[in-house]
């Protein structure tokens, strides 16, 4: 039997609460695989501008130069205008709408390997925009914990503070912050004033 010459594309999530890494991973993945003379581009979401429109930098310093994309249709655009692309990465991709998931897996379909970064869990301890689907579809999950803010233990929620207060379950679902505005958090110092139904947040 004949083997297919096809390259087989592959899909890997990063996941995680804030601080937890995430960031810092996909740059070791993209930085890895540069050296290894594979050619790659990263996207954000152009309303992520906290340390900067033109790199993904962790919260350690770290950095490689992305793409900021207003309009999916910008990502198949640039893929487009290099063929020779093999690996994306994406950062933060909970920020994108739910047709970023179609746009990942045709690029998976074509051969490419794809690296998705990004919050797995709200603020209200709900799963994050198309991070639950992602994660359903992905080869390979990496899912990071942070340090508890409070108590030190294994974290894997994110904590967002109003006046040093723990944020409403009513508050706007996206808030760009960092240190001053989000706490990783155990499962036990974790607040919040409403524990979610998760069926009514359900696909």
């Amino acid at each position: 039997m004949r083997e297919s010459t096809q390259q087989i594309g592959k899909l890997e999530i990063i996941c995680g609460p804030m601080f937890s890494g995430k960031s810092e991973e996909l740059i070791r993945r993209i930085r890895r695989a540069k050296i290894a003379q594979q050619q790659v581009i990263v996207f954000k979401p152009k309303l992520d501008t906290r340390r900067g429109i033109r790199t993904v930098t962790s919260h350690n310093g770290s950095y490689v130069e992305a793409i900021a994309v207003d309009k999916l249709e910008e990502i198949a655009t640039y893929i487009v205008q290099d063929p020779s692309i093999q690996v994306i990465g994406f950062d933060e991709v909970q920020f994108f709408p739910q047709e970023i998931i179609d746009h990942i897996m045709k690029l998976v379909n074509a051969g490419k390997r794809v690296i998705a970064a990004g919050l797995d869990l709200d603020f209200r301890g709900i799963p994050f925009g198309p991070l639950p689907t992602l994660l359903a579809i992905a080869d390979q999950i990496t899912k990071l914990q942070s340090i508890c803010m409070v108590c030190g233990k294994d974290a894997p929620f994110t904590q967002r503070l109003i006046d040093n207060k723990p944020a409403a379950f009513e508050d706007k679902l996206i808030l760009l912050g960092a240190q001053e505005s989000y706490q990783a958090r155990c499962r036990g110092c974790y607040r919040i004033d409403r524990v979610p139904t998760f069926t009514e947040h359900a696909l």
